[in-house]
């Protein structure tokens, strides 16, 4: 059997009765925090190209984005979700895999889900599937569709769609197969925003559920994929990861081992490669009161595999070129954590990334190698924060806040999501849908409670 074999086998015969307690957990956890997230962008007016574009795309009328209250496609609705839930870089990241797993597959969900009248539990149980294979799908390769110059969530989002999808559509195993093929060949996003101000990169999860949901839909129709396009000479790895692959990450121990246990879920909306950097130097002033001012010196210790991404030439060196760039910018988020005293959705507005002042403390951080057997989003942190009087001050943390290493408590993924929603007074009412979501009977209730968060001014809060 070719790997994509393995995979829709699994994907097709696993029900809810195969599901751990603790992966149901942490299902829960993560559509909480991407219905979240979502909402805060569409507060904040994020994203909106996409929404608009999603929006004119029209279609019948089959499901709702996210947040909005007008019916789309199932497809042009899943990608106005993924565009909004990624828009503000503050979704979850899977560290071995460096995917963000949730916004290709919850978008998927929803919009799938809404179009064939999903109950909660299957909607629940086809996220489940599809976030275990998103996860598996970059671990194959670590770093390797990064290092080739892609987004790997643009790369093997498309396939983890497909699976969420079709498994929604009751797809059978072959044509599950098919769909994978297919959504091969729409694989892809180019990390060139980087060298730019561009925003594309929070494009990327947008094409991917689009994809995803159609590659799924010709598959049903009788459309046929290569079933060799994992392993095969011009398949994924062999054309887009610059790393050598093992395909048994994906295919092995499917349904004991469960990686979906370990998506790290995000205290910051910036790069996840930053996070255990900005928690290092949280920790060094964690005790003491230190003036901006008063710095002669930022000595941060930055896995290889991150620094092309957040330490580029650009970084540190000038104020960021736009809100998105700042959010790879590791040298003036840093700055910007140690002159507010906190890295929030404000930090990165248009009048925070133009302050001199910050943009004159990144200009202090000197980045140190510090290779790690570990993947880069998974490695331990350190900084070595020395003042003007000769005081140094140093931080050193296992991981970054968030992650397997230092996870974050239901509480604090709760308190996220409040914060997301503005404290909205019936933002708890969602959270408690989500979390037991197999108990609706469809998503209507939940995408009528998103909308209302969404848009809703606290005018009336009846």
């Amino acid at each position: 059997m070719t790997a994509a074999a393995i995979l829709a086998d699994w994907v097709h015969g696993t029900g809810r009765g195969e599901l751990p307690d603790e992966v149901e957990h942490a299902v829960a956890r993560h559509l909480l925090d991407g219905v979240g997230v979502t909402i805060a962008a569409a507060r904040l007016g994020a994203g909106s190209a996409g929404w608009t574009v999603a929006h004119g795309l029209g279609g019948p009328p089959q499901a709702r984005a996210l947040t909005g209250g007008e019916a789309l496609s199932a497809p042009a609705a899943a990608m106005g979700t993924a565009i909004l839930e990624h828009a503000l870089d503050f979704d979850d990241t899977h560290a071995g895999g460096l995917v963000h797993p949730t916004v290709t597959v919850l978008p998927a969900a929803f919009a799938v889900g809404q179009e064939v009248s999903a109950s909660g539990e299957q909607t629940l149980v086809a996220a489940a599937l599809g976030l275990e294979a998103v996860c598996r799908l970059g671990a194959v390769s670590p770093h390797g569709f990064h290092a080739r110059g892609l987004h790997a969530t643009g790369v093997v989002g498309p396939l983890a769609a497909a699976m969420t999808a079709g498994r929604l559509l009751g797809l059978p195993a072959a044509r599950l197969v098919d769909a994978l093929g297919i959504a091969g060949s729409s694989a892809g996003g180019l990390l060139e925003f980087l060298d730019s101000a561009a925003d594309t990169k929070s494009l990327h999860p947008g094409s991917a559920a689009f994809a995803g949901v159609l590659a799924a839909r010709l598959a049903a129709a009788g459309a046929s994929g290569p079933p060799s396009v994992l392993e095969g000479n011009r398949g994924v790895y062999a054309t887009l990861s610059e790393r050598a692959a093992d395909l048994g990450v994906l295919t092995d121990d499917l349904g004991v081992r469960w990686e979906v246990t370990r998506i790290g879920i995000k205290p910051y909306p910036s790069c996840q490669l930053m996070h255990v950097t900005l928690d290092a130097v949280a920790a060094a002033v964690a005790d003491a009161t230190v003036d901006p001012g008063d710095i002669a010196d930022i000595e941060v210790h930055v896995h290889p595999d991150s620094s092309p991404f957040v330490c580029g030439d650009h970084t540190g060196t000038a104020p960021p070129r736009s809100t998105y760039d700042a959010k790879f910018d590791l040298p003036w988020s840093v700055a910007a954590l140690l002159h507010d005293g906190a890295v929030t959705v404000d930090t990165y507005t248009g009048e925070s990334i133009a302050r001199a002042a910050v943009a004159a403390t990144a200009k202090s951080v000197r980045v140190i190698p510090a290779p790690h057997p570990l993947p880069a989003a998974a490695a331990p942190g350190r900084a070595v924060i020395t003042l003007r009087d000769g005081q140094s001050l140093t931080g050193v943390v296992a991981g970054s806040k968030g992650t397997t290493a230092v996870p974050m408590t239901d509480a604090e993924v709760r308190a996220k999501f409040i914060g997301n929603c503005a404290g909205h007074p019936r933002a708890d009412e969602l959270a408690d849908r989500i979390l037991a979501i197999s108990a609706e009977t469809d998503l209507t209730v939940v995408h009528d409670l998103a909308h209302r968060i969404a848009s809703d001014r606290h005018t009336d809060e009846t």
